[in-house]
This record gives C-alpha cells, structure tokens and sequence, in this order.
C-alpha cells in the first residue's frame, strides 16, 4: 500500500491527519507524493492512525496491470 491509499481506507484528509499527528498538511502532502517520508519514531503513530501496519505503509504499491484489448 501507500501512505495516500492507506490514509483513504482510513477516510482521513490530508489536514485530519496532519491534526491527529500534530503537524502541517504539507508534511503528510509530501509523504504521499513520495518526496519526503516520516522519522522512523512516528511511523507506528501514523500506521495506528490510519488503522494499517508500519509493514503496509511502507510496502510499495503493486504495478498497474495493462487493460487488455482482446476482442475475441
């Protein structure tokens, strides 16, 4: 999973979770877009928050499949 994917199973917003968290919404903005990523000491606050395990916040996302277009 993702963080993003994991605070939307969670039905948090960037800003509630930041709140929840203590911290500005750019921080919790810039994990989910892979630029920055949380200290190690506030990763099992984040996974308790959004209900997942450290494991699947960090555990990257499985690739897309190619939508086939057989037409058989």
């Amino acid at each position: 999973m993702s963080f993003r994917k994991c605070r939307r199973i969670a039905d948090l917003t960037q800003r509630e979770a930041a709140a929840a968290l203590g911290l500005h919404q750019s921080a919790v903005a810039l994990w989910e877009a892979g630029k920055t990523a949380p200290r190690a000491a506030l990763l099992p606050k984040v996974a308790e928050l959004y209900g997942c395990t450290v494991d699947e916040l960090l555990a990257p996302d499985p690739p897309k499949q190619a939508i086939s277009s057989d037409t058989t």
